[in-house]
């Protein structure tokens, strides 16, 4: 049975950790803060995306053609499995049947950041904060599209007015610690990447997050311990190695096993500036 309107929108991993993760200190300085691009990415579970779960979604939709909910159900399963075309048409068919559908129009907003188009998106959250003014989601999800286009300050108030109203989406406060982390407010991120582990201690980000911050105060015991939480949830990001390489390059007698970090960075993401960097550094070849 479909449930009622659904509250949280797809089902998206916590963003990425900011690629400015070479060291504070290390380093000359901290890169950009508008590095590599935090991304949202759908969580793709096979079961709900898979053609037997789309086929009974379909005959939902089929059966009540003027019930919005399975056209909004059916587009996050589109979404789930990449067919962004098709969610957008099922998003759009719910927001028509009904103009009040909040959690659709946040929905829609998500695959159009997907695709790239920004100003939709926006104008997709905008409308769902204006349906609904308490609805935590379309702020988390504005506000990333804030950051990512520099505007820190708007960013940070839709982050804080997210958190103002108790949400429990551990993005609202990962997002608001990498914006403290960009204007060195390292103690304050810590705080906020811990907020986020608290509420998922399985997702490998925040861990990272708090590594950097660690380290830009001097602490590289708690760092590597945080990095290497981060590596083993998920030992395929390139930004996670060549953290624990600048980690273990400040511990210092680990130029080795940092070089091994950078190299690893590197495989991943040849053109990963922060792994190139590194081995430049300790002599390993760029």
């Amino acid at each position: 049975m479909l449930s009622s309107k659904i509250d949280a929108p797809l089902a998206f991993n916590l963003l990425r950790t900011a690629g400015f993760a070479a060291a504070c200190g290390l380093l000359a300085a901290c890169q950009s803060a508008n590095g590599p691009a935090l991304q949202q990415v759908i969580n793709i579970d096979q079961a709900q995306a898979s053609s037997e779960n789309i086929a009974s979604l379909t005959a939902a939709v089929n059966a009540n053609p003027q019930n919005p909910e399975p056209y909004n159900v059916r587009g996050s399963a589109y979404a789930r499995g990449g067919d962004n075309r098709r969610a957008l048409e099922d998003f759009s068919t719910a927001i028509q049947l009904d103009p009040n559908f909040y959690q659709a129009y946040a929905n829609r907003a998500l695959v159009y950041r997907q695709t790239g188009d920004s100003v939709r998106a926006v104008e997709d959250y905008n409308r769902a904060i204006q349906i609904n003014a308490n609805y935590d989601t379309a702020y988390i999800g504005r506000g990333n599209i804030y950051r990512l286009a520099g505007r820190n300050r708007e960013a940070l108030s839709d982050f804080q007015r997210a958190i103002d109203l108790n949400t429990t989406d551990p993005r609202a406060y990962h997002n608001r610690g990498l914006l403290y982390q960009i204007d060195g407010q390292h103690r304050q991120a810590i705080e906020d990447f811990s907020s986020a582990i608290s509420i998922n201690a399985n997702a490998p980000e925040p861990y990272s997050g708090r590594a950097v911050s660690y380290l830009a105060l001097g602490n590289t015991e708690d760092a590597r311990d945080d990095i290497n939480r981060a590596l083993t949830l998920d030992n395929n990001r390139a930004e996670f190695w060549a953290n624990q390489g600048i980690i273990l390059e400040a511990i210092g007698g680990e130029n080795e096993r940092a070089r091994n970090a950078f190299a690893r960075a590197a495989q991943l993401d040849p053109n990963y500036r922060p792994a190139r960097d590194g081995l430049a550094r300790l002599g390993g070849g760029v």
